[in-house]
């Protein structure tokens, strides 16, 4: 039976979890081994791993596990270049051309590992089986909105941090928007999925006006000048190969109500980002980037915005996920080879790059 490690996250300002104490008895009970690396940061305290059963390991010794150990986190290694040997479960954003990504694979190529990745874990039709969109989608839509009321003031949003719960995530924002008399138009792509259920759901909340679009609104391609007509825009398509250009280069100098873009789906580095004004992700610190200055234009690309909210949003993704680790037991088939090789695909093609 297969031996889980969840190893401590090693990206700042992460608190998520993908397999709560309840999730970690459940895999015990069917035959697996389970160790969890201690963390302070995690939104769950590892007492209660241990309670249900789980090894307790010290943070960063997953590197020393036996190589048939299956390694499980959310966010990114630290990259510091060394061979992986481990399969890992993890989001690797590794296969879209970032750079970041061509480093990773490279690591595998080089120790032999495996990339499990998340998001590439779906069922026979192609749905994905385990995602944070929902959160990400309800963070994303505050932080934006979190931008919208700091521009009215004349500055940009400052730094975020972990709120306790949902409600007092909403607290929070509505009182930043009466603050400021600001009720902006919200355009909203992808409204239908996860994220922008999401981020529809959080604007409800704020009581403003929302323009909900999906694949029948996109189809033609573009352009799409109602994206410059609303005050705010959240992208929720994630970049893969045939997304259209919802906010040209050249958008900002255009006449426009435009002035705050949520890429909840960030991802700048990939060939096929859909938002074509900024080139890098912000983070809690400096959570907007001011792209033009007359009339101002700012960009939220925070790439882990579940984890504004972790407890909810590890309770919800881990309760997605179980039934999946539970198939580990058996990978030879299902999402786990489908995702194995989505993996094998990338690695031969990176056995070429010089």
């Amino acid at each position: 039976m297969p031996h889980l490690w969840v190893r401590a996250e090693e990206r700042p300002n992460e608190r998520r979890t993908g397999l709560m104490p309840g999730g970690a008895a459940a895999l015990l009970a069917a035959g697996f081994r389970v160790t969890v690396e201690d963390s302070p940061a995690r939104t769950v305290p590892t007492d209660a791993y241990r309670a249900a059963g789980a090894e307790i390991a010290s943070p960063g010794s997953w590197r020393r596990a036996p190589p048939e150990t299956i390694v499980f986190g959310l966010k990114e290694l630290a990259e510091d270049g060394t061979p992986l040997i481990h399969r890992h479960v993890m989001f690797g954003h590794a296969y879209k051309g970032q750079p970041a990504g061509r480093a990773l694979l490279r690591r595998f190529r080089e120790g032999g590992g495996t990339l499990l990745d998340l998001e590439y874990l779906v069922d026979d039709r192609g749905r994905r089986l385990a995602a944070f969109g929902y959160w990400a989608g309800y963070a994303g839509a505050a932080v934006s909105l979190l931008a919208v009321a700091a521009q009215a003031e004349g500055g940009l949003c400052g730094p975020v941090d972990t709120f306790p719960d949902a409600a007092a995530l909403r607290e929070t924002v509505a009182a930043a928007l009466a603050g400021t008399g600001a009720s902006p138009r919200v355009l909203v792509i992808g409204a239908k999925g996860r994220v922008g259920t999401g981020a529809g759901d959080f604007c409800d909340a704020m009581d403003l006006p929302v323009t909900r679009w999906d694949m029948a609104e996109t189809a033609h391609g573009g352009p799409f000048p109602e994206v410059l007509a609303h005050e705010v825009f959240l992208n929720c398509i994630l970049a893969t190969p045939g997304v259209p250009v919802f906010v040209p280069g050249n958008a900002p100098a255009a006449p426009r109500a435009l002035r705050v873009i949520g890429d909840i789906a960030c991802d700048p580095a990939s060939d096929f980002s859909p938002v074509k004004v900024y080139d890098a992700v912000t983070d809690w610190a400096r959570p907007t980037r001011r792209v033009h200055h007359a009339p101002p234009l700012d960009v939220m690309a925070i790439d882990n915005l579940p984890s504004l909210l972790p407890r909810e949003s590890s309770e919800d993704f881990a309760a997605q996920l179980l039934p999946v680790l539970l198939q580990l037991a058996d990978a030879a088939e299902g999402p786990w080879a489908r995702a194995k090789a989505v993996f094998a695909r990338h690695a031969q093609a990176a056995s070429s790059w010089k």
